[in-house]
């Protein structure tokens, strides 16, 4: 029931949840899925609820100080995994967490971690960790015959900080890491693995090498209308930059119906937009968690809203003309995200 009402609520918030590749996907296999990290959570729902898995999930080890909290993410196969920030004597209890993905990969589970070990909003594959390779070669050491897969995932959002928002995820060919591994050369091996999975990945989501020019590029980018849901597409346009000479620019009339409708929405919505800028939104401590507290408060505040306004309206004339209102209203906000 969790799943399905997380589900209803992802496919509200987000215009559109385009899932490419999910072909690529062994079923009958162990499997680490290894997505690229650029707003905190949500990467965690989306693929929780649509990946034709039921992946456990490696979470930074923080989350889990509260017992209460500790228990129910135990029961979202959500596993702590310990970072040298957590202190040096705390990277000891990686063993055993290491030591049960092996017994999860040897029974054909799946795992998910962010093998850039951090998350950043910038749209490039930033270097990977070497921890999901320790993690396969302690497994492989464990259990040889295992036919361990990597399924690189490139997540594309149209902008993870506005709303409405859009995303596509593109999961890659998978990469067999009994093709790379050397038991006896582990330092080629992660090299290697690294390697493939980070072109990988690249392929998948838009990636801009040139980080000192970033902000210019992305404005260039912009300026040609790209979109960020076809990171093949854009990435063509990035390498092609200083080939291309026209823009393609908004029209007037486009972006006056933008303002109007945003308008609209902010009036029929203003309880949760209020809400939303006034409570919400001076907590975030990062903005690649804007998404993620965005839709935590529009998940959870919403329902709410809409109650209030049934009975309100019920009070003041009919119970019929009540659900009339909110059903009205729940139409327009679907259009408004669905529409962009």
């Amino acid at each position: 029931m969790l799943k399905y009402w997380v589900k209803g609520g992802l496919h509200c918030y987000y215009g559109k949840i385009k899932m490419i590749g999910k072909e690529n996907i062994p079923q009958d296999k162990p499997v680490l899925f290894l997505p690229n990290h650029q707003s905190a959570l949500m990467e965690v729902l989306l693929l929780a609820v649509d990946c034709d898995r039921k992946p456990w999930f490696l979470t930074r080890s923080d989350v889990f100080k509260k017992p209460a909290l500790k228990k129910f993410f135990g029961y979202l196969q959500m596993i702590p995994i310990y970072r040298i920030r957590d202190g040096r004597n705390s990277l000891k209890k990686n063993d055993a967490v290491f030591a049960q993905c092996a017994e999860l990969f040897a029974k054909n589970e799946a795992i998910l971690m962010f093998p850039e070990a951090n998350h950043n909003i910038n749209r490039r594959v930033r270097p990977l960790s070497k921890g999901f390779t320790r993690i396969v070669f302690g497994t492989l050491r464990r259990y040889p015959e295992l036919d361990i897969q990597l399924v690189p995932v490139g997540l594309n959002y149209k902008d993870s900080t506005a709303f409405p928002d859009s995303i596509a995820i593109k999961f890659g060919k998978p990469i067999a890491v009994n093709d790379l591994y050397q038991e006896n050369d582990v330092h080629t091996s992660t090299n290697s693995i690294k390697e493939a999975v980070s072109d990988s990945l690249k392929k998948l989501t838009t990636h801009i090498d040139d980080e000192e020019n970033y902000d210019s590029i992305i404005a260039q980018l912009q300026a040609f209308g790209v979109d960020y849901l076809k990171p093949s597409q854009v990435n063509k346009v990035y390498q092609e930059l200083e080939m291309r000479k026209s823009v393609v620019r908004e029209l007037p009339m486009a972006g006056f119906l933008r303002l109007f409708f945003k308008f609209l929405f902010t009036l029929v919505n203003l309880p949760l937009v209020l809400g939303w800028w006034l409570w919400m939104k001076p907590k975030i401590w990062e903005p690649e968690f804007t998404g993620t507290l965005r839709f935590g408060y529009a998940f959870l505040a919403s329902p709410v809203y809409y109650v209030l306004l049934f009975t309100v309206v019920t009070l003041m004339s009919s119970a019929t003309t009540g659900g009339l209102v909110i059903l009205g209203l729940f139409a327009f906000n679907w259009l408004y995200v669905k529409l962009g």
